[in-house]
């Protein structure tokens, strides 16, 4: 895996104050991408065991509030991320959130084995027509801020209850 940046302190993504990761890779392309330098595979630092000692002791400090995830594309990652993901929530038990162009029902196995770990999923493309600056931790309309662990017990998709009608 290689990654565009770390953000010790986030408060843009995710509620609270979080850590974020960016990957780089991403097959989509999204016109008007926020981090189109974040596409190309190539492009970042190589992930190590290292950094992620690192990102575990700051996303375990008492002023963070959990773990965000963005790239790039997170779902196309290898199997360093998986590996973050559960020690993560094995070491620090605070919340992970995930960006990922990939609509919730498109996704194969392995990406669905890899959001065991996550708890809110904010789903679908970005569409430069729907863009909308209003919008809470998003950046269009048809995304989706989803509730993992509700969708997971109710087997149906459950809209984070952070976000309200025309958020």
């Amino acid at each position: 895996m290689r990654y565009g940046q770390i953000r010790k302190y986030d408060v843009a993504n995710g509620p609270g104050i979080r850590t974020s990761l960016f990957v780089t890779g991403c097959p989509f392309k999204c016109e008007g991408c926020f981090n189109e330098e974040y596409q190309s595979k190539e492009n970042g630092t190589l992930w190590s065991k290292s950094i992620e000692d690192r990102l575990i002791k700051f996303v375990s400090s008492e002023r963070i509030s959990g773990l965000s995830v963005l790239g790039g594309e997170p779902l196309v990652q290898d199997d360093d991320l998986l590996n973050l993901l559960k020690r993560v929530k094995k070491e620090t038990k605070k919340s992970i959130w995930l960006w990922s162009g990939y609509e919730f029902e498109q996704l194969n196995q392995r990406q669905l084995d890899l959001l065991k770990y996550v708890d809110v999923l904010v789903d679908g493309l970005f569409v430069i027509t729907k863009k909308d600056l209003k919008l809470k931790f998003r950046g269009s309309s048809n995304q989706r801020v989803i509730d993992l662990n509700k969708t997971r017990s109710q087997g149906k998709i459950v809209i984070w209850s952070g976000i309200k009608q025309g958020q």
